[in-house]
This record gives C-alpha cells, sequence and structure tokens, in this order.
C-alpha cells in the first residue's frame, strides 16, 4: 500500500515551486528504471520531500523504528514508502532490507551520513552506504542538497526561500576482488561521499572538502582519515 507516495509528491512540487524557489539540476541524469541506490548529504527532515519532489524515480525510504510507533503513522509511512528500520538488530537489518528492494529493481535513499548534520556540512559517512554498493552492485546516485535547513519542518508547505537539489552522474562501485575488507569499503565509502561533496558548496563539504577545484579525481576527496 503506497497510495500516499504520489499525491505528496504532487503536494511537494506544487508547494516547493509556487510557494519556495527550489532549483533542481541533473534531473536528467537518473537512470529512468532498474535498482538505484540514492546518496544525498542530509540538513533537515525537509531533505527527503525534497529529493521526493526532484527526482522523477518513485523512492524507497528507510525509516527508524520510532516513525512507526501507532497504527495510524505506521500506515501513513508505509504509504508513503518508508520502510521500517530497527536500529536495534544493528545495520544489518538496513543492509537486508535494501537489498530486498534493490533487487525489485526500487530505487533506495540512503544518507550515508546516518543522521541530520549538526553544523549542516558533510560528516564522516558510515560504511552501510558503501557496503550496500558493493554487495549489490546497484547504480549509485550522488545528490547534493543545500537550503533545506533554512525553514523549520513544520513550515514544510510554506518554504518561503531558495533550495537546491543538485543531481550528479550514476556511477557503479569497483568490483572487490576477494573477501570485502574493511579497507575497500572504506575506498568506496570515500568514492561515494567524494561524489556528494562535489555536488555541494564549500561551505556545506564539511569533512569532505575538496582540495583545489578542478584538480581533484572525480569521486576522490581530502579526508582526515583516508
Amino acid at each position: 500500500m503506497t497510495w500516499l507516495y504520489l499525491p505528496g509528491q504532487l503536494a511537494a512540487r506544487f508547494c516547493f515551486n509556487v510557494f519556495g524557489r527550489l532549483e533542481v539540476t541533473g534531473r536528467e541524469s537518473v537512470p529512468p528504471y532498474g535498482p538505484l541506490i540514492v546518496v544525498s548529504n542530509h540538513l533537515s527532515y525537509n531533505d527527503p520531500p525534497s529529493l521526493v519532489a526532484s527526482l522523477p524515480r518513485v523512492l524507497d525510504f528507510l525509516g527508524k523504528r520510532e516513525l512507526f510507533s501507532s497504527p495510524i503513522k505506521s500506515a501513513a509511512m508505509r504509504a508513503a514508502r518508508v520502510h521500517c528500520l530497527d536500529r536495534r538488530v544493528g545495520g544489518i537489518g538496513a543492509i537486508r532490507v535494501a537489498l530486498d528492494l534493490l533487487a525489485q529493481d526500487r530505487a533506495v535513499v540512503i544518507f550515508p551520513e546516518g543522521h541530520i548534520s549538526a553544523d549542516k556540512a558533510l560528516e564522516d559517512g558510515l560504511p552501510g552506504a558503501a557496503y550496500l554498493a558493493i554487495k549489490s552492485q546497484a547504480p549509485i546516485l550522488p545528490v547534493g542538497i543545500t537550503g533545506t535547513e533554512k525553514f523549520p519542518p513544520w513550515r514544510m508547505p510554506l518554504p518561503l526561500c531558495r533550495f537546491q537539489v543538485n543531481i550528479g552522474q550514476p556511477f557503479t562501485p569497483p568490483v572487490i576482488e576477494g573477501r570485502m575488507n574493511k579497507q575497500a569499503v572504506a575506498s568506496v565509502l570515500d568514492l561515494i561521499m567524494g561524489r556528494i561533496a562535489m555536488l555541494l558548496p564549500p561551505q556545506y563539504q564539511g569533512v569532505y572538502t575538496l582540495a583545489r577545484p578542478g584538480t581533484e579525481d572525480p569521486g576522490r576527496s581530502v579526508h582526515p582519515h583516508s
């Protein structure tokens, strides 16, 4: 039951474009079908509806168990294509849910930081997104979001400001020969985070601040933990 998704998408597009100024670039880069991992920075609770309004694909999200705390909330979340994730069982649960969705040729949204950034700049990514990418070999679509932190979630229908969704080029993770180790996962994670950073202004790049613009290999970033 996902009846709420399309009406919500239409409402978000209407509100964000009529009562705000949502600027979307790179929409033509979104693969029209097949499994897809959408990775993005995370500035506020306004990010998921901004992605829904911006991407031409139907998106699936993983939501924390607390969002499903009542029958009404649970029904609403599932109708909006949000899938319950019980963090008590750790990251393996998220990987299993995401792999099942990708096997159905869905587009799954992952925020690699794992939470809303405290200072609104990129923080260290968590290994789950990289592990999922290596395991599934699904194309990865990087997205950079800016400006959604300018208005509180309760004012989502009336943002009254400019915000941007910058969609990059999809890429596939390298094939890992042999056993997957931490070094391989860390390398793919830096690749993912670097691609997101390239889509953001310098003040949003955080710990993945690019070196000199135009000199970095695509997807590579200067990261303190590399």
